[in-house]
């Protein structure tokens, strides 16, 4: 999947590769980069009906993907909140 300016030709120059799609292979078959897509449709990128629903789908194959990723790192991070630092050193002058 390219982002390429509506006057070049399907197999022309494009702006940026943005991901992949083979429709033949089954279960996941696509990969992309939600975020840049979403650049450039908030730039008035127009995409194609097929793009916008591998958008939709992959938007929910991260969204599910997060709370796993947020748990591990609320528990790294509870972890490291249980660790206390020894006190430091006191001077004793003799």
């Amino acid at each position: 999947m390219v982002v390429a300016d509506s006057h070049s030709p399907r197999d022309g120059k494009f702006i940026e590769l943005i991901g992949t799609y083979d429709p033949k292979k089954p279960g996941h078959n696509s990969s992309l980069n939600v975020e840049r897509a979403e650049f450039w449709i908030s730039k008035g990128a127009q995409p194609s009906d097929t793009v916008r629903s591998l958008i939709k789908r992959n938007k929910k194959m991260t969204t599910a993907a997060e709370p796993s990723s947020q748990s591990e790192q609320e528990s790294s991070q509870s972890t490291q909140e249980e660790v206390v630092p020894p006190p430091a050193p006191t001077e004793s002058s003799s």
